[in-house]
C-alpha cells in the first residue's frame, strides 16, 4: 500500500471529510482492519483565504510547494491537494516534488465521461468558476463543455462557501438557493453538475438536486485509494 500525502486545511471541515472517506473506502476495498497509510500537512486557512482574495498566487504557490516537500520528505508516495481552488497552483506543486500529483479535475472528468455526459455545470469558488485553470483543463484535456452560473449566481455560490461552509454552517436557505442555481444550469443545457469546491458536498447531496451531481471530494478520495492500492 502506498502512502497518501494530503495537503489539507482549506478548510479543515473538508479535509476531515477527505480523511474519513479515504479510510472508509480503503476498509471497504481491503477489508478487515485496513485503513489508508497517509500523511497530512494542514495549512492555516485564515492566511490562505486572505492571500486568495488579495490575488497573491505566487505566495500561495510557494506555501503549497513547502507543504508538498514536507510530505515527500515524510515518505508520501504521491500528493493529494484537498481543495479545488488551490489547484490553480498545481504546476508549482508538481515542479517542487519528484512524486506524482493527483489532480482533482482528472478523475472528476473520467467519472463524468463514464456516465456519458458532455455538458456539465460547475459550482465552486469564484476563482474556480471564472478562471481557466479548472474549466480549461476540463474542456481542453477532457473535451467537456462547462457552464457556470451568471454573475449573481457566482457571487452567491462563492459567498456561501467562504461565509458559511468554511465555518461549518450548513443552512437550508443556502441549500435552496444552490438548488435554484442548479435548476438554472439545467435550463441552460447542463446534463449534470460538478460540486467543484470540497465544502459544497456538506450542503448538497445527490438526492437534493434536479441533476446528477459529481462530488469532487468523494471522487478525489476514491482516486487516491485506487492509486494507493496499485
Amino acid at each position: 500500500m502506498k502512502t497518501i500525502g494530503l495537503i489539507g486545511g482549506m478548510s479543515w471541515e473538508s479535509s476531515a471529510e477527505y480523511y474519513r472517506l479515504i479510510n472508509q473506502r480503503m476498509k471497504e476495498r481491503q477489508g478487515g482492519h485496513n485503513n489508508a497509510r497517509s500523511l497530512m500537512v494542514t495549512v492555516n486557512f485564515h492566511e490562505i483565504e486572505a492571500l486568495q482574495h488579495d490575488g497573491q498566487w505566487d505566495r500561495l504557490g510557494a506555501m503549497m510547494q513547502d507543504a508538498a516537500r514536507q510530505l515527500e520528505r515524510g515518505g508520501a508516495d504521491f500528493i493529494v491537494l484537498c481543495t479545488n481552488t488551490m489547484h490553480k497552483v498545481s504546476p508549482q506543486i508538481e515542479a517542487a516534488v519528484s512524486i506524482p500529483f493527483l489532480h482533482i479535475a482528472d478523475p472528476t472528468a473520467a467519472a463524468i465521461k463514464k456516465r456519458g455526459f458532455r455538458t456539465i455545470g460547475l459550482l465552486g469558488t469564484r476563482f474556480t468558476m471564472e478562471q481557466d485553470f479548472y474549466k480549461g483543463r476540463l474542456e481542453e484535456k477532457h473535451g467537456l463543455s462547462v457552464i457556470t452560473p451568471d454573475e449573481a449566481g457566482r457571487a452567491l455560490v462563492h459567498g456561501v462557501i467562504y461565509d458559511e461552509l468554511c465555518h461549518g454552517k450548513v443552512l437550508d436557505a443556502s441549500r435552496q438557493a444552490y438548488l435554484a442555481i442548479i435548476d438554472e444550469l439545467k435550463h441552460r443545457g447542463a446534463e449534470a453538475v460538478i460540486l467543484g469546491c470540497t465544502e459544497i458536498a456538506l450542503l448538497i447531496k445527490p438526492e437534493h438536486a434536479s441533476l446528477p451531481v459529481f462530488d469532487t471530494t468523494g471522487i478525489h478520495a476514491d482516486a487516491a485509494v485506487a492509486l494507493a492500492c496499485t
